[in-house]
């Protein structure tokens, strides 16, 4: 038994050693000319234009229930006039970027490791190489980008839907207008409240896409490998994420104290 788990955690190791070396050239890569424009532009269509109404619609549910928990809680206090100014902050602030970044480790993880081990199994990424095209840059590279432009404006579009989801509830149990509302909610809100959160999701893209392009191209054992690899793309994305999330509030904190993170 003991034998079995070291050699368990020697593997485990050995794989994020893999991992960590495959994540060190995607971003040498990244920066290095000439760049698939036509390809990372069907990615972004892909794999961005295509979650928006899956974020959109989240970010409404999201918008509308926060405004009900918020309100209650802030009726104890009497200070229900706060309640669209305290939703926006702790949508643009976090529930937003966090909340978007796991939708799309769900969606565009279990999308990208599916399609690549699909790709593997099948030898097609081999059939690219015996083209002389480099399927790193043209497969893994160009997803990395578009899910690091991405991913920020989903989260805006997130933020926004969220904030309308508070105003069609609020306006229901208070009868606030539209203007009212939304001059409320943006009154607290500034620069080093949305850059700083919004910009660390261009981390989380990379994080996503780079976890799951990993998965994918070294998917083995046919069909039976692609699933495995979709579902461990979700959970390890998923994981990683909440993890850098904790590290990079802590790193806003110090850089911008008073401003983004809790």
């Amino acid at each position: 038994m003991p034998q079995r788990i070291l050699t368990a955690i020697v593997s485990l190791l050995a794989q994020v050693g893999e991992g960590v070396v495959f994540a060190v050239r995607a971003i040498r890569e990244c920066v290095r000319p000439p760049f698939e424009l036509g390809e990372i532009g069907r990615q972004i269509y892909e794999l961005g234009w295509r979650s928006a109404p899956l974020i959109g619609a989240s970010g409404l549910a999201v918008g509308t229930v926060l405004s009900m928990h918020t309100r209650a809680s802030l009726e104890r206090f009497g200070a229900e006039a706060l309640m669209p100014s305290a939703l926006a902050l702790a949508l643009v602030r976090e529930t937003g970027p966090l909340t978007a970044g796991l939708l799309l480790s769900g969606r565009v993880g279990a999308g990208i490791g599916a399609e690549l081990g699909a790709m593997k199994v099948t030898e097609q990424i081999d059939a690219l190489e015996a083209t002389a095209v480099d399927s790193f840059r043209f497969l893994v590279v160009t997803r990395v980008i578009a899910c690091v432009i991405a991913f920020p404006i989903l989260t805006t579009l997130m933020n926004f839907m969220g904030i309308l989801g508070g105003f069609i509830a609020e306006h229901f149990v208070s009868g606030m207008s539209f203007v009212l509302y939304f001059r409320s909610s943006f009154q607290y809100i500034e620069f080093s409240d949305y850059i700083p959160a919004t910009v660390k999701t261009m981390v989380f893209g990379f994080i996503v896409a780079t976890s799951a392009s990993y998965l994918g191209v070294n998917t083995t054992s046919g069909t039976e490998g692609v699933g495995r690899a979709a579902t461990r793309s979700v959970v390890v994305a998923s994981v990683l994420l909440i993890v850098v999330n904790v590290l990079l509030v802590r790193l806003i904190e110090f850089l911008f104290p008073g401003g983004a993170g809790f």
